[in-house]
């Protein structure tokens, strides 16, 4: 591969301040050479050149949780709201249940043919460049994501899911997730890496979460959780009510750790989903917890304690219904929080810039901390953050270009607001690697 040299009128370095009349050089390795002034970045001989003119370079953006195997279900993503927090959002006239939405999507996924499964994660690999998304954290049961991620040089964590609310299935469900990754491993190579994940509280038993937690940690996989995320999650888990109880129930299936029948039986002490997680050795720093809007103080601590990163999706969790996750709390607590899109079928396309500029509402924060959010900040709730996340030198030449008028930033709005303000129809060229994957064309 080409050195690349990549010229702009403003880069957005995110770990530095905003340089005007910007170059970045990105070496034959990848990774990014030089970062500065136009007249101080070198154009060695042989280097790929390109003038982006009235564009602002940017670190691309750390999709901390999506769901490409589900590419194609648009359609299914539930109405739009307004949360809590003053998002503008149009409001739907009735209540679809999360429960029913869950067994919607998973009646439709049945339907499907591994093939199947195998484009929609190609086409939603493209989609995410085209957004100017260049490392992703999937989770998924088909393996269709992180097959296509290494046959496109993709860059992201890709989380098997396991299932088995069952605990006398534990022994079944850990042997078909070995299994599952023994056949994913291969492509588990450059950039790509393979994790697991035990799904979520109503879908997984205690002894299952204990053993797959243990399994992982003994073999270096980081898993990732969906925990926290809906009223009716919490109610299942701490009051042992609501749907996700009455399906286990009818199943035949004891209630999580179910410890009623003994003399020392307290309900009123019931854990919170988030520690009853932790009490199966669950969390810890390469636990990405996903959503984790339902917390109390105590959850935001023991999160901390145990160094656990948090996906935040604000318009998923809107979508849902579910209400907005504590991102100031969360952040406050030196919890590293990082934005995910969710998949299509929550919220019908993935925008990051949509997702960041929800944040920036719900935490009240400023455009720069905003698009940290959705770069360094998300690599780094990956543990990814000495490899990507902003244009450092050494770390790979993930960028994204936005166009940008220069009268725009004259205007007194800073570079950051600018790339806020850009939109996906704003992203005219994103780099992975130093290898261009997406250029906006020209129009007829």
């Amino acid at each position: 591969m080409r050195p690349l040299r990549l010229r702009a009128e403003w880069a957005l370095p995110v770990d530095a301040p905003p340089i005007q009349h910007a170059a970045v050089l990105i070496g034959a390795d990848g990774r990014i050479a030089a970062v500065g002034p136009d007249s101080d970045v070198p154009a060695p001989a042989g280097t790929e050149l390109e003038d982006l003119g009235a564009a602002i370079l940017f670190p691309g953006f750390v999709n901390t949780h999506t769901h490409l195997e589900l590419t194609g279900f648009e359609e299914h993503a539930p109405g739009l709201l307004r949360p809590p927090g003053g998002l503008a959002m149009t409001a739907e006239p009735e209540h679809l249940l999360f429960r029913e939405w869950i067994l919607n999507i998973r009646a439709i996924k049945a339907q499907r043919h591994p093939e199947e499964f195998l484009q929609a994660a190609r086409r939603g690999v493209l989609d995410c460049w085209s957004a100017g998304i260049t490392t992703i954290a999937d989770t998924g049961d088909s393996g269709s994501v992180i097959q296509a991620l290494a046959e496109l040089g993709g860059s992201g964590i890709c989380y098997q899911e396991v299932f088995g609310p069952d605990p006398a299935q534990s022994s079944e469900s850990l042997a078909g997730l070995e299994a599952a990754v023994g056949r994913l491993l291969p492509f588990a190579t450059g950039r790509v890496r393979l994790g697991v994940s035990p799904h979520a509280p109503y879908t997984v038993s205690g002894p299952l979460y204990a053993a797959v937690a243990a399994w992982a940690h003994a073999r270096g996989f980081p898993m990732a959780v969906h925990v926290a995320e809906s009223r009716e999650e919490s109610d299942f888990v701490t009051h042992r009510r609501g749907p996700f109880a009455e399906a286990w129930a009818k199943r035949g299936i004891p209630l999580l750790d179910d410890e009623s029948h003994l003399p020392s039986y307290r309900p009123t002490v019931l854990p919170s989903p988030v520690e009853w997680l932790d009490s199966h050795g669950v969390l810890g720093p390469t636990t990405l917890c996903i959503h984790a809007i339902q917390l109390s103080p105590g959850d935001i601590a023991l999160l901390a304690r145990r160094d656990a990163p948090v996906a935040h999706c604000p318009l998923s969790n809107a979508r849902h219904r579910h209400g907005a996750a504590p991102i100031s709390a969360l952040r406050a607590a030196g919890i590293r929080v990082g934005l995910g899109t969710d998949s299509v079928a929550s919220v019908g396309r993935l925008d990051c810039f949509a997702e960041a500029k929800a944040a920036r509402e719900l935490g009240g924060l400023s455009a720069e901390a905003a698009v940290a959010l959705a770069t360094l900040d998300g690599a780094r709730a990956l543990g990814l953050g000495q490899e990507t996340g902003s244009l450092t030198p050494g770390k790979w030449g993930d960028v994204v270009a936005v166009a940008a008028e220069s009268r725009e930033i004259a205007g007194n709005r800073s570079p950051a607001e600018v790339v806020l303000g850009a939109g996906l129809t704003g992203v005219c060229l994103t780099v992975l690697g130093g290898r261009v994957v997406y250029r906006r064309e020209a129009p007829a």
